[in-house]
């Protein structure tokens, strides 16, 4: 398998001001390769580290008002740091929001561009993960989703029912990516969407090919002459398969 999952990518109308709110946030760096691109990385850590997880924040006009299916979990250690989490969450700017969630154990906020993301009670199977527990896409079928992105990359599945399914870096470091049922739930534009990097990056073409044989189409977001591609996985969801510049 030469696909890893290296990054999570937002569309942000001003990259500088959230990145420095969700740098603030994890506690990670910050720095930008570009006009128009903020990059967050664990502190230690220098792209492309094969342990680290990373931020990119890409500037675009802004999108439409839909219902995002991809979402952050953040990780809490104690009840004591996830009250303290989201004060300090809502010091920085963020606000809370309301998705049906009802009552439950989780916090649910919005970040200053009115991303929704969760900051979850303390919970065993994220004592390891760093900040961000999880990447959680919301789907119609779970098994399917985790049977895609399974083969697709070098994630091991840890989990899967009907509702629910979770893959996390076959070297057990990092956040996972987790699917979850949502019946009706609809193919939109995603603001959020994570970044594969090949491994050696020069098999793009190949893993691309690859990829197209499991199930993954061509997608395009106004990309143009770049040298990423980006697909769409069996439900719709973008992703980018990144390249040398």
């Amino acid at each position: 398998m030469a696909l890893r999952l290296v990054q999570v990518n937002f569309k942000a109308r001003d990259d500088s001001a959230l990145g420095r709110f969700w740098a603030d946030a994890l506690g990670w760096g910050l720095s930008s390769e570009g006009p128009g691109v903020t990059n967050l990385e664990p502190e230690g850590f220098s792209w492309p580290d094969p342990d680290a997880f990373y931020i990119d924040l890409v500037r675009v006009p802004d999108p439409e008002t839909v219902r995002y299916r991809v979402h952050l979990d953040l990780a809490t250690t104690s009840a004591a740091h996830q009250a303290e989490l989201v004060a300090r969450l809502k010091e920085l700017g963020a606000t809370p929001a309301d998705v049906g969630q009802g009552d439950v154990p989780w916090t649910v906020l919005a970040d200053p561009e009115g991303n929704v993301f969760c900051v979850l009670e303390p919970r065993e199977i994220y004592r390891d993960t760093g900040p961000i527990a999880a990447m959680v896409v919301e789907c119609a079928d779970p098994r399917a989703m985790a049977r895609f992105w399974g083969e697709a990359t070098d994630w091991t599945v840890h989990e899967v029912t009907d509702d629910h399914a979770r893959l996390r870096s076959a070297k057990g470091v990092g956040p996972y990516l987790e699917f979850l049922r949502r019946p009706g739930v609809q193919t939109v534009w995603t603001r959020i969407h994570i970044d594969l990097l090949p491994d050696p990056i020069d098999e793009q073409a190949a893993e691309v090919a690859r990829l197209r044989t499991l199930g993954a189409t061509p997608a395009d977001v106004g990309q143009g002459d770049v040298p990423w591609k980006v697909l769409a996985d069996p439900e719709g969801n973008e992703f980018c398969v990144l390249g040398r510049a």
